[in-house]
């Protein structure tokens, strides 16, 4: 599987489950961690090799995602916006997307949680922001949990599908898959891209100047 990128394969085969949930739990503390490809990458070796259960990928992954995220709120409570301002930039968390993650979360509260849990640039700033921005714990709880559960379900049966149908193809079919399934991957991502250059001009104007 290594058209998935950064040998998640290799780990995944070593460490099994323990590899997702600690994959999905530091990129949902704020880590550069590419969590979704790691549950990705464990579904579809699930479906293709019948060595990994499905259900525990998901399980492992819907973990990971609460835990992460709860560690993410503590230290949005903890440390607030100067925390995210003077080191999100080593963490790829610029100032227009913390403006724009702080932007979302002024506009839709709660639902950035849970839906964030679906886009990779909120995956990294949701739990910080409701953290720092005071939200109620037993409120980010809820939306969080139900995220990470839809958000790791939904995944995880899409991967373990697609490596069903692998599975049961061969030769060029399967390669032709497995194209695909990298020409919707770019897709979405250069779509997401477009997406975030949009949100962020509409936060800056909402939101001129310095953040505080």
């Amino acid at each position: 599987m290594q058209y998935l990128g950064l040998h998640a394969d290799a780990l995944i085969l070593a460490y099994g489950y323990w590899a997702v949930m600690i994959a999905v739990g530091l990129e949902s503390a704020g880590l550069p961690v590419p969590g979704e490809t790691f549950l990705v990458a464990a579904a579809i070796y699930a479906g293709h090799s019948q060595t990994l259960s499905i259900a525990l990928v998901i399980l492992a992954a819907a973990a990971g995602a609460i835990l992460g995220d709860n560690l993410g709120f503590w230290l949005g409570r903890r440390f607030g916006m100067p925390l995210l301002l003077r080191r999100g930039p080593g963490l790829g968390l610029t100032v227009p997307r913390l403006k724009l993650g702080r932007y979302l979360f002024r506009l839709y509260g709660g639902r950035v949680v849970f839906w964030g849990r679906f886009v990779a640039l909120l995956r990294a700033l949701a739990a910080l922001l409701a953290g720092a921005n005071m939200m109620p714990w037993r409120r980010f709880l809820a939306f969080n949990a139900a995220g990470g559960i839809v958000w790791a379900t939904t995944f995880g049966l899409g991967g373990y599908l697609l490596g069903q149908s692998i599975r049961a193809v061969s030769g060029p079919v399967g390669i032709a898959l497995l194209a695909l399934a990298a020409l919707g991957a770019v897709a979405g991502w250069l779509i997401l891209r477009r997406r975030e250059a949009e949100w962020i001009r509409r936060a800056e104007a909402e939101m001129p100047g310095p953040m505080d």
